[in-house]
C-alpha cells in the first residue's frame, strides 16, 4: 500500500511492517498506540523505524491511519475519568443561593 507520511510516500505492507518491527523492545505508551503482533508501541516509535526518519518530521495521525489501513489495530488516548466531587446538601443549596461556600 502506498501512503505517505511526513510528504514522502512510503509503500508498506503488513508483512513489511511486522518485518520491520521484529526485535523492537516497545518504548512506554502514554499516547496514541499501535498494536503489532503481541506487542503494544507508540505509535511514534512506529513511524520511526518504519520510515527511519525523525519522530518530529510527522504526526501521530500520519502514522495511525498507514497502520489502520494496513490492519493493525490502533488505539486513541487515554480517556482520563472526570473526579467526581462530593457535594454536600448546605453546599448544594448555597450554590442554588449562589453563594459559594469554601471546604
Amino acid at each position: 500500500m502506498r501512503c505517505v507520511i511526513a510528504r514522502f510516500p512510503f509503500d508498506l505492507t503488513k508483512s513489511g511492517v511486522l518485518e520491520s518491527m521484529k526485535g523492537v523492545k516497545p518504548e512506554q505508551v502514554t499516547g496514541e498506540s499501535v498494536i503489532i503482533g503481541r506487542r503494544t508501541y507508540p505509535v511514534k516509535q512506529v513511524g520511526q523505524v518504519i520510515t527511519r526518519q525523525d519522530r518530529r518530521d510527522f504526526s501521530a495521525g500520519e502514522v495511525r491511519r498507514a497502520m489502520t489501513q494496513l490492519g493493525f489495530t490502533c488505539r486513541g488516548l487515554p480517556q482520563a475519568a472526570m473526579p467526581t466531587r462530593v457535594v454536600s446538601p448546605l453546599q448544594q443549596a448555597s450554590a442554588m443561593l449562589g453563594i459559594p461556600v469554601t471546604v
